[in-house]
């Protein structure tokens, strides 16, 4: 039993990968080859936006975002602190102050309700200037944007979008990494459209926006490699990286699907046992992972452990109380949070586990009696 199988999934699509794999070897153009440029249009045409800018990895394509933004000292951001590390560290690298807002229990995505409170507290405290508002798609869920959307309009906040488990949700049909200004998005194998390697990207409809996220990941290239205009980084999708998503996103519907049925049958057999992931109504969840929630989670992870059944905890300590970010007198603030971080696990969930395995869907439920 693996928590992700990537083994799996590369024995299903072993002929058509290692065919782009070699057309790439026979070509040559390793760095922004032409697969790279495929990618980006296909990409771009499955999530519903102009432009798809790839890049080396998920933290670049945030930071790239912080520099068309123009983050600097005195901003201030807003995003949740139930998240991976990068959500924060993306803002902070460039000397703004990451501001901790709550997240909900039962969707484990950004409070708009504390968001708000927060954005008014930074305003009337006046030191510093709300620039954005950074939202997780957490485990795949997108985050609640049409709510989100209101606030960064009345506020003037410019709202942007951490796909990086979201690729494949959608609300009303609008695909993740299509809200706000900008998204960003991780290939980091585990994710739910992941490569070989690292690689990440930014989505936007916005043409100057997308025009200086081109430049940024060049060296602030100008009309060519050695026109520099700005300063910029060193961050590009690596060819063969691409050639595999390409085949990769070409499954990726189907997995979807599979995903979808094996969290609905998750569900149906976990219910009343243990607390399991709520869905609002409209929202599509690509099922990065499947959480739990529980005051038992550690006798339940030791149960699954006993059973041969793999389990995570994300994230056992929120950003607030990470040293190089530690908020003293938060915790209380933040409640919703704290709470989060000592009950979530989550369990196995990749497109190609087979629900007709009785074996393991007994003992899994067998552990929550």
């Amino acid at each position: 039993m693996e928590f992700i199988d990537l083994a799996t999934q590369y024995r299903h699509l072993q002929v058509r990968i290692d065919k782009r794999i070699k057309k790439v070897l026979n070509h040559g153009a390793y760095i922004m080859g032409p697969e790279v440029f495929e990618f980006e249009e296909r990409l771009a045409e499955y999530v519903g936006v102009k432009h798809v800018i790839s890049c080396a990895n998920g933290t670049d394509a945030l930071q790239l975002i912080m520099m068309v933004l123009g983050v600097a000292p005195g901003d201030a951001v807003f995003c949740p602190s139930f998240t991976f590390f990068a959500t924060a560290e993306a803002p902070a690298f460039f000397g703004a102050k990451p501001v901790f807002i709550n997240s909900e229990e039962s969707t484990f995505n950004i409070c708009p309700r504390d968001l708000e409170l927060q954005i008014i507290k930074v305003l009337d405290e006046g030191r510093l200037k709300p620039k954005a508002i950074i939202a997780v798609d957490l485990f795949g869920l997108p985050a609640n944007y049409p709510k989100l959307k209101k606030i960064a309009d009345c506020y003037g906040i410019t709202l942007i979008e951490d796909a990086a488990q979201g690729l494949g949700g959608e609300i009303c049909g609008k695909r993740a990494g299509s809200f706000g200004l900008m998204a960003a998005t991780s290939f980091f194998p585990a994710k739910p459209l992941g490569c070989y390697g690292d690689g990440g990207a930014v989505f936007t409809d916005d043409d100057e926006c997308a025009g200086l996220l081109r430049s940024y990941r060049g060296h602030g290239r100008g009309v060519d490699k050695y026109d520099n205009v700005r300063i910029g980084m060193n961050s590009r999708l690596d060819t063969i990286q691409a050639a595999i998503l390409l085949e990769k996103l070409n499954v990726f519907p189907e997995e979807l699907i599979a995903k979808n049925k094996l969290a609905q049958e998750y569900s149906k057999r976990l219910e009343g046992r243990v607390c399991t992931p709520a869905l609002p109504e409209g929202f599509v969840s690509s099922w990065a992972q499947y959480t739990l929630k529980s005051s038992c989670r550690d006798a339940y992870v030791e149960g699954l452990n006993e059973v041969d059944i793999p389990s995570a905890i994300y994230y056992r300590t929120p950003l607030h109380r990470q040293p190089v970010f530690r908020v003293e007198g938060e915790r209380e603030r933040l409640a919703a949070t704290e709470n989060l971080s000592s009950l979530v696990f989550s369990i196995p969930m990749h497109p190609y586990m087979s629900l007709t395995r009785g074996s393991y869907m007994d003992k899994l439920v067998k552990v929550f009696q």
